[in-house]
């Protein structure tokens, strides 16, 4: 696993040695950037379970203002840590270990961010879940992009509402899939 472009590009990362992590790939998170790159200079980026962190990392290495990289696991947010001061980049990230629902209550009132991903563990409807307490939040406004890495099971089509945000995009892979959603405010 590597750093794709920007200023930290071709530097590898360390991986969390857990069976409950799956790095993203890096020709996923190559088409995933692709996607994105409008969105990252100068952003607010919130990553959730984020693992070894390597989706926050990418989006400072490209330019993301400053970066919030959330996992539970102490293992992880070493990890993290390590990687983010090995790339320069711990400057612009904080890192919070915590449940994803503890670390959205206390972003509570901070401000929307304008990229928030999230990679939850698969199969267990957590996206829907995660939604609302983003919007409850306040953590989204109309402008932010959410986007939520799942498997293929899951339901979801376009053009869908999943608690308050709309289903803008799906962008398919071998295994998964990125759901890209928008914040529907009434």
């Amino acid at each position: 696993m590597r750093v794709i472009a920007g200023t930290a590009r071709s530097l590898p990362l360390k991986t969390v040695k857990s069976d409950e992590v799956r790095p993203t790939t890096d020709r996923i998170k190559e088409t995933l950037f692709n996607i994105l790159m409008p969105e990252i200079p100068g952003c607010r980026f919130l990553d959730l379970f984020a693992g070894a962190g390597a989706i926050g990392i990418e989006a400072l290495s490209r330019g993301a203002a400053e970066a919030v990289l959330v996992d539970k696991s102490k293992d992880a947010c070493d990890v993290t840590e390590a990687n983010l001061k090995f790339t320069h980049l711990d400057d612009k990230a904080s890192v919070l270990r915590r449940d994803v629902g503890d670390a959205i209550f206390e972003l509570s009132g901070k401000g929307a961010f304008d990229v928030i991903f999230m990679d939850p563990p698969y199969g267990k409807g957590y996206v829907p879940e995660v939604l609302k307490a983003i919007g409850r939040a306040g953590l989204a406004d109309e402008n932010t992009l959410v986007v939520a890495e799942e498997d293929l099971s899951d339901e979801f089509s376009e053009g869908d509402e999943v608690s308050g945000f709309k289903l803008v995009r799906i962008k398919k892979y071998r295994h998964n899939r990125h759901l890209f959603l928008r914040r529907v405010l009434s």
